[in-house]
């Protein structure tokens, strides 16, 4: 496949874990408002920190900081499939050349992390061409968050989303 002239090769981030993360999210690869403010889901219209919200039952953080202490507080890591890309735009479609992160070292480093959320079917499709999976973690497809994403209606992707409570309980209760 020929590439555009502007496809530029981009990097994502660093996880963003702690010793007591359960669920990990894995979405594709950051687009590029999110890689302009080195954000994840930074996009105004992205409805992944109001969904994150809603699953502690609070109001959005209104700063990074914030919304990361959120994710900690909950016990999510938060991470992309993709380690970097070529890619034109912010569309997972156009995402070619990808190389993935280093998931199953992280899985070893993370050994609390028992769920693995897929923001999105191209996270999924991605992770299944590079990693087995695994009969010790439960996974879930869930709708993208995306503005891209118009298919699904928001009260949809929002109860789609609002089925990670589950793997939010401590095991055992």
């Amino acid at each position: 496949m020929k590439l555009p002239q502007t496809a530029l090769r981009q990097s994502g981030f660093p996880p963003l874990v702690h010793p007591g993360s359960r669920l990990l999210i894995l979405g594709s690869m950051p687009g590029e408002k999110s890689l302009e403010q080195q954000e994840y889901y930074a996009h105004p219209r992205n409805f992944f920190w109001p969904f994150m919200a809603a699953l502690a039952q609070e109001t959005v953080p209104e700063t990074y900081a914030r919304k990361k202490a959120l994710l900690e507080r909950m016990n999510i890591a938060l991470w992309d499939v993709c380690a970097t890309c070529i890619r034109q735009g912010s569309l997972d479609t156009a995402i070619l050349k990808e190389i993935p992160n280093e998931l199953d070292r992280f899985l070893q480093e993370h050994p609390a992390v028992r769920a693995i959320a897929f923001n999105g079917q191209k996270a999924a499709s991605l992770y299944r061409k590079y990693f087995a999976l695994r009969d010790d973690i439960t996974y879930r497809i869930l709708p993208s968050t995306s503005p891209a994403n118009a298919g699904i209606s928001l009260e949809n992707k929002k109860a789609a989303w609002m089925s990670l409570r589950d793997d939010l309980k401590p095991r055992g209760l």
